[in-house]
């Protein structure tokens, strides 16, 4: 299985959506999550990079 290198991350005040690539700059995860699963997926993935959209929604 692909190793997520980097993950994009379009915030809203409910909905995220998350985009993450591997090394290939492949897409390999396209996953819409609620606020509250946000804790436990990135809680089992490895180290990566995280890139988070500047907006007023950032904060949240």
């Amino acid at each position: 299985m692909d190793q997520i290198i980097r993950i994009g991350m379009d915030t809203s005040k409910h909905v995220f959506q998350l985009h993450g690539v591997n090394a290939a700059e492949r897409p390999i995860l396209r996953k819409k999550m609620r606020r509250k699963e946000m804790v436990d997926f990135f809680a089992t993935c490895p180290p990566t990079v995280i890139a988070i959209e500047a907006c007023a929604a950032s904060h949240h």
